[in-house]
């Protein structure tokens, strides 16, 4: 029996490499893009060679109403991946009320009112997989990146509580804070920002988006079946 993954921000780099190791262990999706239709129609393709269901789901959750037309789309569902977001670097006072209200709306709003909204088709079942790729500022904060620090925090406060809400009905939550990894979340450091940050990783490098899609292949397996309420750091050591 088919099982159906909603992958929000499938078009990114984490969530790429998400769909195409789900995709690879027989996992049927759902994948939410905004703007980029020319990734996601070439990864649509590549997905097509494993023989699952693949529906491609455009929205804009910058806007407040953005996940109502994913929720139109959504038919079978067994696990909901928040994988959509972008970052914000520069100072507080710099930024305007769209910046905030725009990283609002895609980290904790739209993800909270997507998440209500789906619940049913979890509870039906009796079991379900929530999670969150949330980052390393939303354990520890950034300067420069305040509210992206906020919104990050605040994934990571909701599942604890959203863990301890659902798991009566088999559905488990958690979080993956990834670090540094090599994306174009990177692109706004010059070369030498980018060796200053490696030399603050214990490891020495960036990791990369196939090591956090292992983290939530492996959240998503059985192997995980007493793992809820839990943030997976997937850092390189950088934050202990």
């Amino acid at each position: 029996m088919k099982k159906f993954v909603l992958i929000t921000g499938a078009s990114g780099d984490i969530g790429e490499a998400i769909a195409q190791l789900l995709a690879k262990e027989g996992y049927s999706l759902y994948l939410h893009y905004n703007k980029n239709q020319s990734r996601i129609d070439q990864l649509m393709a590549a997905l097509n060679t494993y023989g699952g269901e693949y529906i491609a789901i455009s929205a804009d959750l910058t806007s407040t109403e953005g996940y109502q037309k994913i929720v139109k789309n959504i038919f079978s569902l067994d696990a909901i991946i928040h994988c959509s977001g972008h970052a914000y670097y520069g100072l507080l006072t710099d930024m305007t009320d769209a910046d905030v209200q725009h990283l609002m709306n895609v980290h904790v709003l739209n993800p909270i009112l997507l998440t209500r909204a789906l619940m049913p088709k979890l509870v039906t079942k009796q079991r379900g997989n929530i999670q969150f790729i949330s980052s390393i500022w939303g354990q520890t904060g950034s300067a420069c990146e305040t509210v992206y620090s906020a919104v990050k925090g605040a994934q990571i406060s909701f599942v604890k509580a959203l863990s301890k809400e659902v798991a009566y009905s088999g559905i488990r939550v958690n979080a993956i804070a990834p670090g540094a990894i090599e994306s174009k979340m990177m692109s706004s450091f010059n070369e030498m920002e980018m060796e200053d940050i490696k030399n603050d990783i214990p490891i020495g490098r960036f990791g990369y988006p196939s090591e956090v899609a292992h983290a939530c292949a492996f959240l998503l397996s059985d192997a995980s079946s007493y793992i809820t309420g839990q943030t997976i750091s997937v850092n390189g050591g950088w934050y202990t």
